[in-house]
């Protein structure tokens, strides 16, 4: 869970003032790709995820750790969706080459 909760920081930090809890485009939004950033597009997310699933394995109960990991996990694939077409829209061919040079959420595999 620490874990989890240390990226997701990370994470944050890193954006600054363009992390938002809505999915929105900030004046003077910039595409970040540096730190976690440069190896996957949604740290914050995977911090999230990292956390629920520290969770679920402290509660040593299966059950609750496939809802506290499923569920969150399709919903932040559905705003991740969401979130990438924003910014497909907004930057154009810059954002869509820096999708094809990283991750959603786990380098080298998602």
């Amino acid at each position: 869970m620490v874990v989890g909760i240390c990226v997701r920081w990370i994470a944050a930090a890193t954006l600054g003032r363009q992390f938002t809890i809505d999915v929105a485009i900030v004046t003077e939004h910039q595409i970040v790709d540096k730190g976690l950033y440069r190896t996957i597009r949604h740290p914050a997310y995977l911090g999230t995820l990292v956390t629920l699933w520290g969770l679920g394995l402290a509660l040593e109960n299966w059950l609750c750790l496939l809802i506290l990991f499923a569920l969150p996990l399709a919903g932040h694939l559905y705003r991740i969706s969401v979130e990438e077409r924003a910014l497909v829209e907004h930057f154009g061919s810059a954002y869509s080459d820096y999708m094809k040079r990283t991750k959603r959420l786990i380098p080298g595999v998602l």
